[in-house]
């Protein structure tokens, strides 16, 4: 008898397992064009903030107002045609029709283009921003960050996304986008800098000042102006029911009557700019503005040579300051007016011998007489030798010696050195009594 063989039975199937549905903004946002058009902003803006980080890095006021105009001129016009060449896609695939067929509403395929790319630009920019941020904090000089501008940055350029995902569908030409971001930024920078009066305050770029800050409400006005127009075009391009993109255009309506009704008043006074910090133990006093406090000890360095010449000696003002206006009767400006990038560049003086030489020349007070007599140029240019010469001082030299006439001031400077230290504190002292004064008669001959 023979054993038929057995047959293994078959196995069954086994069931798939139900697979986690992915959302469908993760298509766009991990693929296509939406990345590219992140990290296009991210490199423009960073590239362009990096050109002129001597200008801003280390204040934390400039490096706000850096970070604003070069978001709003560069990166709003970049948001526009990023958003326009999106919004143009499907016209140049081709695949309208099937879109139009597509279960979804019109709305929430827009907003499945739409929305990656606007997250994406606003990334971009909070990248930029950051690293601007990041770039001034281990320099700074006072004052603290100012994020507020930043926030609604973000909010105007996730705006100028929208609106020109609309523009590239009713305008889906190749064109469109290139034009639409010149239009933008020449239309940004005339408005926001022209002679426009209160309308100037509807451009997002504004006008300011390290000194300024921004009115509490002027940035939420701003991002329901950008963001209600936006948001309306885009409500007038999908919604079945285009009377919704009434709301948002009112709300845009509202927020705009305020921002030009306000005219000046967007902004007021930073609440340091009009305080200062200063040393009371040097002759005169040297004092630098509440924004900068962490440069006090680097200016007082600068100028001890100087306050130490001037020790005992009378009529010299009381003090360097460093508000905005004209000094006091008993003041002098300190040359520290707008430090970043001239003066002071990333927290450091950047030549602590001109500036100290720049100090005597605001401290004797003549610098916008014409026509002095010439014993008043010689003592001028003596006390200046004196407290502290000018680094281009040899090259003033050499050019008066060959016009033959350097022997005078020669004499005068080795007149002041070789005085005793009483006599040369009598003398200083009558020189100062005279500062200021274009006449300066009763500036003593050397």
């Amino acid at each position: 008898m023979t054993l038929a063989a057995s047959r293994p039975r078959p196995a069954r199937d086994a069931a798939p397992r139900p697979g986690r549905a992915r959302h469908p903004l993760r298509a766009e946002a991990v693929r296509g064009f939406a990345p590219w058009a992140g990290a296009a902003v991210l490199l423009t803006l960073a590239t362009a903030l990096a050109a002129t980080s001597e200008q801003w890095q280390g204040g934390w006021a400039e490096t706000r107002d850096r970070v604003h105009t070069t978001a709003v001129l560069l990166g709003v016009p970049l948001a526009l045609a990023a958003g326009c060449r999106q919004g143009g896609r499907e016209r140049r695939r081709r695949t309208e029709e099937l879109l139009a067929t597509a279960a979804r509403g019109r709305t929430a395929g827009f907003l499945a283009s739409a929305l990656p790319l606007a997250l994406w630009v606003a990334a971009g920019y909070t990248a930029a921003a950051v690293l601007a941020l990041c770039a001034t904090w281990y320099c700074a000089t006072g004052d603290r960050p100012h994020l507020a501008t930043p926030l609604a940055d973000a909010a105007v350029l996730v705006s100028a996304s929208l609106a020109g995902q609309v523009a590239g569908r009713v305008v889906p030409r190749r064109l469109t986008a290139p034009l639409l971001a010149v239009a933008a930024y020449v239309g940004l920078g005339v408005l926001g800098h022209g002679d426009g009066g209160s309308l100037r305050n509807l451009s997002p770029l504004g006008e300011g000042s390290p000194t300024e800050v921004p009115a509490a409400w002027q940035p939420v006005a701003t991002v329901v102006w950008t963001g209600g127009l936006a948001a309306g075009a885009v409500l007038a391009y999908t919604a079945r029911r285009r009377a919704a993109a009434l709301v948002p255009l009112t709300a845009a309506a509202v927020a705009g009557v305020l921002l030009v009704g306000a005219g000046d008043g967007l902004r007021r006074a930073h609440p340091l700019a009009h305080r200062q910090v200063c040393d009371t133990s040097t002759t005169p006093q040297v004092c630098v503005n509440a924004r900068y406090r962490k440069l006090l000890p680097q200016v007082r360095d600068a100028l001890s040579g100087l306050t130490d010449r001037l020790d005992g000696v009378r009529n010299v003002p009381v003090r360097f300051e460093d508000l905005p206006g004209r000094p006091g009767p008993d003041e002098v400006e300190l040359p520290m007016t707008t430090p970043i990038g001239r003066s002071v560049v990333r927290g450091r003086l950047t030549d602590p011998g001109e500036f100290a030489w720049a100090a005597g020349v605001m401290l004797r007070g003549r610098g916008e007489c014409d026509n002095l007599a010439p014993h008043v140029t010689r003592a001028d240019d003596a006390v200046e030798h004196y407290l502290a010469p000018s680094p281009l001082e040899r090259s003033f030299d050499t050019q008066r010696a060959a016009r033959g006439e350097q022997e005078p001031f020669t004499r005068a400077r080795a007149r002041l050195a070789s005085m005793g230290e009483e006599e040369r504190r009598a003398w200083l002292s009558a020189y100062f009594a005279a500062r200021g004064d274009c006449a300066a008669r009763g500036v003593p001959a050397l």
